[in-house]
């Protein structure tokens, strides 16, 4: 097997999909996401949820419970299993143009 060029903490990008994170992050939006972003109370990241599915969301810290919350409100709130299942943290949201551009 040839090694990779890629390190497993180089940042990566990948299309939203869908209206959960409505109104910040339109359907169709690039993300810029870091595997080795500050884990904070508010960010957005992408993480595993229960299901052990990759999903986008903020994550909220209250009690010592993690969750994941879709800015939507049609969409629920779920507990997960905290800051080790997050994959990285979402630093920019790339746009067509420069000023489009908006970071994290």
């Amino acid at each position: 097997m040839e090694a990779s060029s890629c390190s497993k903490a180089e940042p990566f990008a990948l299309q939203v999909l869908g209206d959960s994170m409505q109104p910040e992050f339109m359907d169709g939006v690039v993300i810029v996401v870091d595997p080795e972003g500050v884990i904070r109370d508010g960010c957005y990241v992408v993480a595993l949820d229960l299901k052990e599915e990759y999903t986008f969301r903020q994550y909220r810290e209250h009690d010592e419970k993690h969750f994941l919350v879709p800015l939507n409100d049609l969409y629920e709130t779920e507990e997960f299993k905290g800051p080790t299942h997050i994959k990285g943290v979402v630093v920019q949201q790339a746009g067509k143009r420069r000023k489009d551009r908006k970071f994290y």
